[in-house]
């Protein structure tokens, strides 16, 4: 089984945190039906401005969904802004690239172009927060010196 050695480095921890304060800037309106409503208008606004395309209007349904995920990422982000820990940076990458792909997909079957620039900003902090972990393992392989000497 192939390890992987935690980022030992004090600036990945900064990364972990930065990427918990945007999720919290961007999510927290979706946490409640009520500010869900107010987020909703105003990025279908954006999108109008922008040329980006609008949201579709609101059922029950997908505000229920919006505040499920709203609910979870902001809990998620507090986490890692009060205890930002490495493995938090590792789940975290994997998750925003789970939310990449499935952004991605989106696109793909016609979601509003304003999608885009969550995308690129779900690709950024989970490259950001996944590549430390590879060139551990990267090092591991080739027998280099590993980012730290902690293994998990």
């Amino acid at each position: 089984m192939i390890r992987l050695r935690t980022p030992a480095r004090p600036g990945y921890l900064r990364v972990v945190r930065a990427s918990a304060w945007y999720d919290l800037a961007v999510t927290a309106g979706f946490a409640t039906p009520w500010t869900y409503a107010l987020v909703q208008d105003a990025l279908s606004s954006l999108g109008r401005s922008l040329g980006l395309g609008t949201l579709p209007e609101p059922d029950p349904w997908q505000t229920l969904f919006a505040n499920l995920m709203g609910s979870v990422v902001v809990v998620w982000a507090v986490l890692r802004i009060v205890r930002p820990l490495p493995d938090h940076g590792l789940f975290d990458g994997i998750a925003r690239t789970l939310f990449a792909t499935w952004q991605a997909y989106a696109l793909a079957h016609g979601a509003p172009r304003l999608l885009w620039l969550f995308f690129g900003v779900e690709v950024a902090f989970g490259v950001l927060q996944l590549v430390p972990w590879m060139r551990g393992r990267n090092a591991d392989l080739s027998g280099e010196r590993p980012l730290s000497t902690a293994s998990r």
